[in-house]
């Protein structure tokens, strides 16, 4: 099957330091656990070595040279993070420690905020838990009533279900825009517009969608969009909260501490304007500065660019996986997901078809990926997950579908 992407995918590899790791002897790293982290370009590592070398010092508060040196580069990474999303000023973007943090954020100070006893907060069966545990740890605090959109049983939302959440007047809705096990994009932009129609808050975690298709927060509408560096070619410990303006400015601070405050008394304190508000004490600075080259990165390739190759992959990848006898894949047809296959193997546990694929130098991830009530749903303890980015080829699939002929050869 001759597949062609818009990508050089060899040259886009060279940029990636440890794709050319050997895992076991003779056995050159072949990588497909993206959606849990992705790897990290060399651009970003030296940018964020660059800050330690020559410019550490804290931000914000410093005259001298460095200090304003580190926070040149840091508020500039910001600025490039909210063109990246399509925010309309960077005052809207709020650095997190994840996508985790951010959801959180939202839940503790908008949520606490704005949500009474009785209130409705509408979900998805699909959610990873970072999407659900805020709400119902908030729902308990503040006894509010927590509603489902159901997954058919070929891994969409079923938008009945959703119309029908809907007319309970629901105060916020919040969903996936891509899912990290079945790799379904759902129709953000319409369930937005839907959710206001209702009188709701559109809150869209966009920790798959945003490393992999260009997301514009003006044209979907969204109220919030949450988000993390690290799958997206950047580092862990810094994400990013976007919200609309006027709801940043009405919330109160999430956390206390240095530079969330203009000033502070015994007694009281007056929060510091946006987005310095939520972001109290010393930020993640080198991994701020990282954020941006990754942002840099990914806009030098091409965000369509990106989007046509993972889909030719999942395309290939599910033609592949779907020849072999016992095998079923998650969710739905390539069209309408992401470069994502979570699958099965008759009788053999998910945790060995990995460990096995380890030792052919293949990382997959196994497991309920942070996602246990949708394994549930489908009646699943785990899968095996294969997930795709701009540096994976052909060709590594073809060695995936390979190693798993020998795990059932193995399993007989």
């Amino acid at each position: 099957m001759t597949i062609s992407t818009p990508l050089d995918v060899k040259r886009i590899r060279a940029d990636f330091p440890i794709l050319d790791r050997e895992i076991h002897p003779g056995k050159k790293l072949i990588y497909l656990d993206s959606t849990a982290t992705a790897q990290k370009p060399a651009a970003v590592i030296e940018a964020m070595n660059t800050y330690y070398r020559q410019s550490n010092a804290n931000i914000h508060r410093g005259v001298h040279a460095l200090a304003e040196e580190a926070t040149a580069s840091y508020e500039g990474a910001r600025q490039k993070v909210a063109k990246f999303i399509g925010a309309k000023n960077s005052r809207q973007v709020i650095f997190t420690r994840n996508a985790s943090e951010a959801l959180n954020l939202v839940a503790q100070s908008w949520g606490r905020a704005n949500l009474n006893p009785g209130d409705v907060i509408v979900l998805t069966e699909m959610e990873h838990h970072s999407n659900l545990v805020p709400w119902q740890m908030l729902a308990v605090e503040k006894n509010l009533r927590l509603e489902f959109i159901e997954v058919t049983p070929d891994g969409l939302l079923d938008m009945e279900t959703y119309k029908k959440c809907l007319s309970l007047q629901p105060k916020l809705v919040s969903f996936t825009q891509m899912s990290n096990v079945l790799g379904t994009i759902n129709p953000a932009k319409e369930m937005i517009a839907m959710a206001h129609a209702a009188g709701a808050v559109a809150v869209i975690d966009g920790a798959q969608s945003v490393p992999h298709f260009a997301v514009d927060v003006m044209d979907l509408d969204a109220d919030f969009l949450a988000f993390s560096a690290h799958k997206m070619c950047g580092p862990t410990g810094i994400g990013a909260l976007y919200g609309r303006e006027s709801l940043l400015e009405a919330m109160p601070p999430y956390q206390g501490g240095g530079d969330m405050i203009r000033k502070v008394f015994l007694r009281s304190f007056t929060p510091n304007e946006l987005p310095h508000k939520f972001e109290a004490g010393t930020p993640a600075i080198a991994e701020g500065i990282g954020f941006g080259a990754a942002v840099d990165y990914l806009s030098s390739v091409g965000m369509g660019q990106i989007e046509a190759h993972e889909q030719a992959l999942i395309s290939y990848a599910l033609e592949r996986l779907e020849e072999i006898p016992g095998v079923k894949v998650i969710g739905p047809e390539a069209s309408k997901k992401g470069g994502v296959a979570a699958f099965v193997m008759d009788g053999v546990h998910p945790h060995d078809v990995a460990q096995i694929l380890d030792g052919e130098g293949i990382a997959v991830r196994a497991g309920h990926h942070c996602a246990m009530p949708l394994h549930d749903k489908f009646h699943l303890p785990a899968t095996s997950r294969a997930s795709f980015y701009l540096y994976n080829t052909i060709e590594e699939i073809d060695h995936l579908v390979e190693a798993i002929y020998k795990v059932k050869k193995m399993f007989g």
